[in-house]
């Protein structure tokens, strides 16, 4: 669904943060749930979204929803859907989509507390923008493939790892009135936006006076881009794309699917030229439940 959607009081509120921004026409808010299959799947479109147009905008995430509704993954509470039913709607989106996440995690080893693992992400951001981006991409991949209680505090510090963070730092920012404000600022925006469903991307310019454009749910990557046209006002035109190698040198994990989306080839195309890099040892094989995942190997 596509809705127009009245930026100004939200403008009022982030001038000071936007003056200070690189300048870029565009700034695109991404509203997800970290537990959300549906949002896991739009990562493809948004991976060709930066590289073919990350020169006009500015990408932040926001997590949606309320501190109550963040628990609704416990499948033991009364009222809530059964493990089973979760397990089931993970398998049927991942099927669809491309993008694997393995239901088995809520029947072997469930989420303890989703509402610690999405305040990790806005203690990650703590210690910077790519550092919170890097960390909630990392959070995904151990959610969704490697089937990790993203709730356990031990499983969240050896993500911080990971990815460079300082793991004293974050462990301290967990529990911090920095990390908590954040989220609830995360929450009050997902509140005034009126977000019903998830993903949602809106879509803002540098007009304040502007409305922009909220976009609910999932669509074709062509949609995205006539919705950037739209907004910047401007003929805007793609960046080439890069060279597959370098491709994977820049993210480091990818899904066949993702490397399909970005270079609009079919999965078997995409899958017979990461099989050449293997080859070469530039790229290492890892097979998922649904489909397959490559790491780029670092050259020493």
């Amino acid at each position: 669904m596509l809705t127009l959607y009245n930026s100004n009081s939200f403008y009022d509120d982030q001038e000071n943060n936007k003056s200070q921004a690189c300048q870029k026409p565009l700034e695109i808010y991404s509203v997800i749930d970290p537990l959300c299959p549906e949002c896991w799947s739009l990562e493809p479109v948004l991976k060709k979204l930066q590289v073919e147009y990350g020169h006009y905008f500015r990408l932040r995430h926001f997590v949606s929803g309320s501190l109550e509704s963040l628990n609704t993954y416990v499948p033991k509470r009364k009222g809530l859907k059964t493990a089973e039913q979760i397990a089931e709607k993970w398998e049927k989106t991942a099927s669809l989509s491309g993008m694997s996440c393995d239901g088995d995690l809520w029947l072997e080893n469930p989420i303890s507390s989703p509402h610690k693992a999405t305040l990790a992400i806005k203690a990650a951001e703590l210690q910077g923008k790519q550092q919170g981006i890097k960390f909630l991409r990392k959070l995904r991949e151990n959610l969704f493939l490697n089937k990790q209680n993203i709730g356990n505090e031990e499983v969240l510090l050896e993500i911080a790892r990971s990815v460079g963070l300082d793991d004293e730092e974050f462990l301290n920012d967990l529990s911090s009135e920095a990390a908590i404000n954040a989220l609830r600022c995360d929450l009050k925006f997902s509140q005034e936006m009126d977000i019903t469903q998830i993903p949602t991307l809106i879509v803002f310019n540098d007009k304040t006076d502007d409305d922009g454009i909220k976009i609910s749910g999932c669509y074709s990557y062509d949609v995205y881009v006539e919705i950037l046209r739209e907004m910047s006002g401007v003929k805007i035109e793609p960046a080439p794309l890069p060279a597959l190698e370098e491709f994977l040198a820049n993210y480091s994990f990818v899904a066949t699917k993702e490397v399909s989306v970005v270079y609009q080839i079919s999965c078997e195309e995409a899958e017979k030229q990461l099989k050449r890099l293997v080859l070469q040892q530039k790229v290492e094989r890892v097979p998922v439940k649904y489909g397959t995942f490559w790491r780029y190997i670092q050259s020493r």
